[in-house]
């Protein structure tokens, strides 16, 4: 791995190996105290960030290693300056660039800068969070293959991750989306033609019955809030509550990548439910990502699986 922009480009074995030593970074990680010492790590962001920011800067530190927030509004990308240009500089100051964008295309640019690109978040997929979602998996469930996860809302960049993350680790995945907002059908066909085992429905009781895992995001995302009242009406039926948890094996767990809009897409009585693990989620964000970090920026070769 030189970069990592989207799982769809790792191997399943990369994969597995990244959660593999995420655990073992979570586990022991005086061990890596020092790994990333005089490293540093470049952060550009187009969109608002918490959980990106705050779990990349934290663990840039506690690998021994600095991170530079670098807004938008700040760099000269936003007066015209290609992406291109700003990696071709970016690559003679920084060891590594962790970028949050508008366009998954200018990730690809930033790969030009001679240095590790990682994707925070873009308008295609979001590999670090379905990171951090298997690792809590593999913590509540141990072994992933033959598990049922079912993704509940409108088809969006998570719907797409989780499509491609969780097949890599033999997974079932169950799509559950409005026609008006469906998963991408093209990224639909390429997992399906990888060998994935994918259901894609527009009825969420069907997608929920005896799943391992139910999934949702925000209805409504940045650059979408022209559309809210639309989709507040589209997407009701596909909110998450105490009925449709029922629907899912005793043992599973509700996620979501956060940040929720408690009574939309969730009720809060799910968010607070025993077994809501979205909180676990938000911490391995720092887990695996110090993993991926420590493996394209300090050169640690990932656990044999």
């Amino acid at each position: 791995m030189q970069h990592l922009l989207s799982l769809g480009d790792c191997r399943p074995q990369e994969v597995l190996g990244l959660l593999a030593l995420a655990e073992q970074v979570k586990r022991d990680p005086a061990r890596y105290r020092q790994t990333l010492a005089g490293k540093t790590l470049g952060m550009i962001f187009q969109k608002h960030s918490t959980r990106t920011r705050v779990s990349f800067e934290v663990g840039m530190c506690q690998l021994g290693g600095h991170a530079l927030f670098l807004a938008e509004a700040a760099l000269q990308i936003s007066r015209g300056e290609t992406f291109d240009d700003t990696a071709r500089v970016l690559g003679r100051y920084v060891d590594g660039i962790m970028a949050r964008v508008k366009r998954h295309r200018d990730l690809e640019l930033l790969c030009g800068g001679g240095v590790p690109v990682i994707n925070g978040l873009s308008d295609q997929v979001h590999p670090c969070q379905v990171l951090a979602d298997l690792l809590t998996l593999r913590e509540r469930f141990g072994e992933l293959e033959g598990r049922v996860l079912t993704y509940l809302g409108a088809g969006n960049n998570m719907a797409h991750s989780l499509l491609v993350g969780c097949c890599k680790v033999g997974m079932q995945v169950r799509v559950a989306t409005p026609p008006e907002y469906p998963a991408d059908p093209a990224v639909v066909r390429s997992v399906v033609a990888a060998g994935g085992d994918v259901v894609v429905t527009d009825d969420p009781v069907a997608a929920a019955t005896d799943a391992d895992a139910l999934y949702t995001d925000v209805w409504v995302s940045m650059g979408e809030e022209s559309e809210r009242a639309q989709r507040m009406e589209r997407l009701a039926p596909y909110r998450v509550d105490l009925g449709l948890l029922g629907r899912a094996k005793p043992s599973a767990v509700f996620m979501h990548c956060l940040p929720a809009h408690r009574g939309e897409e969730v009720t809060g009585d799910v968010i607070d439910h025993d077994r809501s693990v979205v909180f676990d989620e938000a911490e391995n964000r720092l887990h695996a990502q110090k993993a991926v970090l420590v493996h394209l920026l300090g050169g640690v070769d990932l656990p044999s699986v």
